[in-house]
């Protein structure tokens, strides 16, 4: 696990896991990131590990290998990162791109949040808690975001639900958004 974490100006990370996913496009305005959204995901629903979330991202999900994976085998989607349960970071997507996290969605009153946002998947589901490790990668993530993209303040890192109501809980009621404010700010 990486507590310092850097980002090159060409928006990748230095030093983690790289797998380029192919869902992404140039973003409308440039360096218009002033959004963290947090996400949740675990595939198949309510599982961990496998290495499902890193071929769905990747487009290249096998719907044979469960009856859930033939649902969404049609779905581009794509997240900047994803934390697992043991807090192994992965990037998919350059932060200076827009990745296809959000969906239809609204923040402060502006539609398309993917236009301005970054998009940051936890390995995990509304019925479990987080692992202390993807809490502690995510703080040293949203320190580094924050210091390479100064727009994004405290304000402005939400939940998928908050800027998707009734359409997503993600990362749900067992998010410790005061763990995350404490980390953040302790180091």
């Amino acid at each position: 696990m990486n507590n310092k974490l850097s980002i090159k100006p060409d928006g990748w990370l230095k030093g983690v896991e790289i797998m380029r996913s192919p869902n992404f496009e140039e973003r409308p305005v440039q360096g218009d990131i002033r959004l963290l959204v947090i996400h949740a995901i675990s595939l198949p629903p309510g599982r961990y590990g496998g290495g499902y979330i890193q071929q769905f991202f990747t487009n290249q999900l096998d719907p044979e290998n469960h009856e859930y994976f033939a649902e969404i085998r049609d779905l581009r989607v794509s997240a900047h990162c994803l934390i697992q349960r043991d807090g192994h970071l992965t990037q998919f997507v350059s932060f200076n791109d827009r990745a296809w996290h959000a969906g239809v969605s609204c923040w402060n009153g502006e539609q398309n949040c993917n236009d301005f946002s970054i998009g940051i998947e936890l390995e995990g589901c509304d019925e479990d808690a987080f692992d202390v490790r993807q809490y502690q990668q995510l703080s040293a993530l949203v320190i580094a975001l924050r210091k390479q993209y100064p727009a994004i303040s405290e304000q402005s890192i939400c939940g998928h639900s908050e800027i998707a109501p009734g359409r997503k809980t993600d990362p749900g009621p067992n998010f410790d958004w005061n763990r995350l404010a404490q980390l953040t700010h302790n180091s």
